[in-house]
């Protein structure tokens, strides 16, 4: 049979004196170190007034404050001084919690019954007197919320009435300018023709029968009068 592998990992330290000297100062500067970026990120991340005071084996002092090792220590001193003649405050005090904590839970226990009955559930426990009154406030409720709904819907009527007027303004205003457009169009138009004085006879209808062609007339004869009358009628 194989032999079960051994764990690997990290194991834990028995939690007594290091009895080897050079393993006792390696974990004290490793423990030394971390317990001092721990009480700088508590007082960073947590805006905690921190005062951290070490003194290693050999009597080596390190220390790390946000604000001050000796003016922490100061307050310490002071909150010790007044917790030791503060006790029966603080029990009056833890008490008073306690009922406003029991009377607010009390208020958020009825809160809830409340807007379980409005939404019409537990109902059964219910007494007339107290259904009656429900029933006044969800009408009161409804009253309310139709009147807003009204006040709404007439806003947006109003808004769409004012809208529709712009628009026909508008459209009214475009039609206007195109008529416009079109005079100073045509206007121009007549300014560019030419203009003639010149006023043609108005000469009377053409007629065969009573004119001849002039080449066919020979001007060396001479006719008489009734021969051109002839000739006209002819």
């Amino acid at each position: 049979m194989m032999e079960p592998k051994e764990k690997m990992g990290r194991g834990k330290i028995e939690i007594k004196r290091i009895e080897n000297t050079t393993n006792r100062q390696v974990t004290f500067c490793k423990r030394r170190n971390g317990l001092l970026k721990k009480a700088y990120e508590l007082s960073v991340l947590c805006d905690a007034e921190v005062a951290l005071v070490i003194f290693s084996s050999r009597g080596r002092l390190y220390e790390y404050a946000n604000n001050s090792v000796k003016g922490t220590i100061e307050r310490y001193k002071k909150a010790s001084a007044d917790n030791s003649n503060s006790g029966s405050i603080s029990e009056t005090n833890a008490q008073y919690y306690l009922q406003e904590a029991s009377k607010l839970r009390q208020q958020i226990i009825n809160l809830q019954n409340s807007n379980r009955n409005l939404m019409g559930e537990a109902l059964s426990t219910m007494s007339l007197r107290d259904l009656k009154q429900l029933e006044t406030r969800l009408e009161k409720g409804i009253n309310k919320i139709r009147s807003k709904k009204n006040e709404l819907l007439y806003a947006e009527i109003e808004y769409m009435q004012k809208r529709e007027m712009e628009l026909h303004n508008d459209n009214m205003y475009l039609r206007n300018k195109i008529a416009d457009n079109e005079r100073t169009q045509q206007q121009q138009h007549i300014n560019m023709m030419p203009s003639t004085s010149t006023e043609y006879e108005v000469m009377p209808p053409f007629d065969s029968r009573n004119f001849l062609q002039v080449n066919l007339l020979d001007p060396s004869h001479h006719y008489s009068l009734q021969q051109q009358t002839a000739l006209q009628l002819g």
